[in-house]
């Protein structure tokens, strides 16, 4: 449990991630799930499950049997999948669950078959991304006879590029696996699918990086409202004179004298080393740049003349599009890549 005091914190909108979620809905022309595995995309799974589970959301997503367990119990009857199925060693809390596996190969149907017969599950089918699922021949010969399957699914590969070919061959592949396997829902779409409209909505989308601010495709911008800030406390103020150098490797030299102000903030939090010479943090008003490296624990910021002292707090640009494109990391990276030294603060 992180304290209330740390010198650390994340300012979560739960109002956007609420209107985010409904956004996707709505382009896509289908009620949308919510994919809250890697502890809700590094915000913390369990409040982000219940502001959707109170605006509506009727289905969540993890990766892990463990990741199940964590979240517990969802209010108003919610249901949640397990995205990587059912190991050998995953039958024992698989069983003791309300959670549904997701299928991904002829080994896990046999398993649940003959631990859970009747019991619902879902099933992922593989419509050209050869990651998880199963093969299209495999699904429809005969292999799922017997299988309540409450959500046949699939995933697209080159959802978030637009003018991909691939989208609409994986469609293809999808509609003719739906119109020869019952299921009671279907769906293909995360939440750059979601983007693409209704043609691939089905009867679900699934949607992660969307909900939390991420920019998942160009029809996105403007809708999709930033959920994440990052604010950090100012540990010491310091007079750099012109010519002395900051931070590991000496590389920011003042050209002038410079007033540097260090934050209690670094890649162990998820403020990777590529943000040096692209990182900038909010200083009285003023865009102000880093200065020199990140630092495990720490950054520092060239503050000019900004009123700031010892003590106050300062936030760093997190615009996750932004920073993406600054850095080279993935918004997916940037945001579960935050790490656990964070007090999380939700305004709603």
């Amino acid at each position: 449990m992180v304290p209330n005091d740390a010198p650390l914190r994340l300012i979560l909108d739960g109002a956007a991630l609420v209107s985010n979620w409904r956004w996707l809905s709505n382009k896509a022309g289908a009620p949308a799930g919510a994919a809250v595995k890697a502890d809700g995309y590094g915000l913390g799974a369990r409040e982000v499950s219940r502001r959707l589970a109170e605006a509506g959301c009727r289905d969540f997503f993890v990766a892990t049997w463990a990741e199940a367990d964590a979240l517990g119990a969802l209010p108003f009857g919610a249901g949640l999948s397990v995205l990587h199925g059912v190991r050998e060693e995953d039958m024992a809390a698989a069983l003791a669950s309300r959670a549904r596996p997701v299928l991904n190969s002829p080994a896990m149907v046999a398993r649940w078959k003959a631990a859970a017969p009747g019991r619902p599950c879902d099933v992922m089918v593989d419509t050209g991304i050869n990651r998880l699922g199963l093969a299209m021949a495999d699904a429809v010969s005969g292999l799922l006879d017997g299988l309540e399957i409450d959500l046949l699914m699939s995933h697209l590969a080159c959802a978030d590029e637009p003018g991909s070919a691939m989208n609409g061959r994986q469609r293809e592949r999808f509609a003719d696996a739906a119109a020869r396997i019952p299921a009671r829902r279907y769906s293909l779409a995360n939440s750059a699918g979601a983007c693409l409209g209704p043609d691939y909505g089905f009867d679900l989308v699934r949607p992660g990086i969307g909900l939390y601010g991420g920019i998942p495709r160009p029809e996105a911008a403007g809708h999709i409202a930033p959920v994440v800030r990052i604010e950090a406390q100012i540990l010491q103020i310091r007079d750099v004179p012109a010519g002395e150098t900051v931070g590991y490797g000496a590389t920011f030299t003042a050209a002038a004298p410079t007033r540097i102000a260090v934050l209690n903030l670094g890649y162990a939090d998820g403020y990777l080393r590529a943000f040096a010479g692209h990182g900038t943090v909010r200083a009285g008003g003023q865009v102000r740049p880093l200065a020199g490296r990140v630092s495990m624990d720490l950054i520092a910021a060239d503050i000019g003349d900004a009123p700031v002292e010892e003590g106050g707090w300062l936030e760093v640009d997190y615009a996750l599009e932004a920073a993406a494109a600054a850095t080279g990391l993935s918004q997916y990276e940037l945001l579960t890549g935050l790490g656990s030294r964070y007090q999380r603060a939700w305004t709603d």
